[in-house]
C-alpha cells in the first residue's frame, strides 16, 4: 500500500503541474483574444468573460493533460531507476500502474460529478454574456409535452411564439401562434398560422389570421386573414439552436430528464444521448490514456529512444481522441448506434493500452 500511495501521489502532483501550466496558457491566450474582440469593455468585464470560459476550455483538454501528466511521471520514474527497483523487488510494471490508473479514474469520476455541472453553468453564462455584449437579439426557448415556446426580443418589444411541433432544425414551426407585446408588456396582436418558415430577417407565415389586441378594439370583429405574411425577426436557426441548448449547457445529472422531455415533445434527442453516454465513458478513456502513455515511457531511458517513445505516446493518444470524436459524430448522424459510438473507442483504447503493456513487459 505504501508503494501504491507513493506512485498515486506522484501522478497526482504531475497532473496538477500540467493542469496549472496549461490553464495559465489558455487564460492568457483567451484574454488576448477577448481584448481584441471587445476593445470597448473594461478590463474587469473582459476578465470575467475569460474566467467563465476557462472551465469549458480546460474540460475539453483533460485528455491532453492526462497524456502529458502520464508521460512526465513515467519518464521521471525511468530516469531515477525507480521502475528498475520496482521490477527487481518482484513486482511487475502493471502493479506499479494500478495507483496512477486509480487516480485517473478518480479524476474522471470527479470531473463527471462536479466538473461537468460547473462547466455547464459557466459555459451557458459565458454564451449569454458574450451575446449581450455583442448586442445580439436575445431569445429563449422552452420545450414542453404540448409543444414549444420561443421568445424573441427587440427594441420595439418582444414576441412570444408557440408551436405544437417543429422541424428537426427548428427552421419550420407547425400550427404556430405569435403574440406581440409592447415594451411595457401590453399585448398588441395575436397571429395564428398553419406554418411558419424562418428566412433571413423574418418568419414567413402561411394561412395566417391576425387579431388586434389593442385596448378598445374587438379582436374578433377586426380580425383579418392573409394567405401569406411576414413577421420581422433577428433570429437565425443557429441562434434558436443555441437557445435550445447545446448538450454542454445541460448538467450531466439533468440530461436523462431533458432527453425524455425532448422525446415526449417529438424532438430528436440523439445528440444529447450521445453526449450523455460519452461523458459517462470519459473516466474509462482517461484510464486508457494513462496505460498507453505508460506503455511507451516505462522503459529504461538508456535502452530506448526517449524522444521517439514520447512522440509515439502523444500521437497515439491524440489519434484515439480524434477517433472518439469521429465516432460521436457518426453516432449523432445516426450512422452507428449510440452506445457503440460512445463506448467503443474508450473500451478499445483500454484494451490497446493493456495489450501493448503485456507485450512489452511479458513478451
Amino acid at each position: 500500500m505504501i508503494l501504491e500511495r507513493y506512485f498515486g501521489r506522484r501522478f497526482f502532483m504531475s497532473f496538477l503541474g500540467v493542469t496549472v501550466t496549461l490553464v495559465v496558457m489558455l487564460g492568457l491566450i483567451d484574454l488576448m483574444d477577448e481584448l481584441g474582440d471587445f476593445p470597448e469593455l473594461a478590463f474587469g468585464q473582459v476578465l470575467g468573460i475569460v474566467l467563465l470560459k476557462l472551465p469549458e476550455a480546460y474540460y475539453e483538454i483533460i485528455p491532453l493533460v492526462m497524456i502529458l501528466a502520464s508521460v512526465a511521471l513515467f519518464l521521471r520514474l525511468a530516469r531515477t531507476s525507480e521502475l528498475v527497483v520496482l521490477r527487481a523487488s518482484g513486482r511487475s510494471a502493471l502493479q506499479g500502474l494500478l495507483a496512477p490508473a486509480a487516480v485517473a479514474l478518480a479524476i474522471g469520476l470527479l470531473g463527471l460529478a462536479v466538473g461537468n455541472p460547473l462547466v455547464a453553468a459557466t459555459s451557458k453564462r459565458h454564451h449569454d454574456l458574450v451575446n449581450s455584449y455583442s448586442g445580439q437579439a436575445s431569445s429563449d426557448l422552452a420545450i414542453a409535452s404540448e409543444g414549444l415556446w420561443l421568445r424573441q426580443s427587440a427594441a420595439e418589444g418582444q414576441t412570444v411564439i408557440y408551436a405544437a411541433r417543429a422541424s428537426s432544425d427548428l427552421g419550420t414551426l407547425y400550427a404556430p401562434s405569435f403574440y406581440d407585446f409592447a415594451p411595457d408588456g401590453k399585448p398588441l396582436r395575436r397571429i395564428s398560422a398553419t406554418s411558419a418558415q424562418l428566412e433571413e430577417g423574418a418568419w414567413v407565415l402561411t394561412e395566417a389570421k391576425i387579431w388586434d389586441l389593442a385596448q378598445g378594439v374587438n379582436p374578433e370583429a377586426s380580425a383579418r386573414e392573409d394567405a401569406q405574411m411576414t413577421v420581422p425577426s433577428d433570429l437565425t436557426q443557429d441562434r434558436i439552436l443555441d437557445s435550445f441548448g447545446s448538450p454542454e449547457y445541460v448538467p450531466i445529472w439533468e440530461l436523462p430528464k431533458f432527453i425524455a422531455q425532448l422525446e415526449e415533445a417529438g424532438f430528436s434527442a440523439r445528440r444529447y444521448a450521445i453526449w450523455f453516454q460519452s461523458e459517462l465513458a470519459q473516466p474509462v478513456f482517461l484510464v486508457a490514456l494513462v496505460l498507453i502513455s505508460a506503455a511507451f515511457t516505462m522503459q529504461h531511458t538508456r535502452g530506448a529512444n526517449v524522444g521517439l517513445s514520447v512522440l509515439t505516446a502523444v500521437l497515439l493518444g491524440f489519434g484515439l481522441h480524434y477517433i472518439r470524436n469521429f465516432a460521436q459524430i457518426l453516432g449523432e448522424n445516426g450512422q452507428i448506434p449510440i452506445l457503440l459510438a460512445a463506448w467503443a473507442p474508450p473500451v478499445a483504447s483500454l484494451f490497446i493500452g493493456l495489450g501493448i503493456l503485456l507485450h512489452l513487459e511479458d513478451g
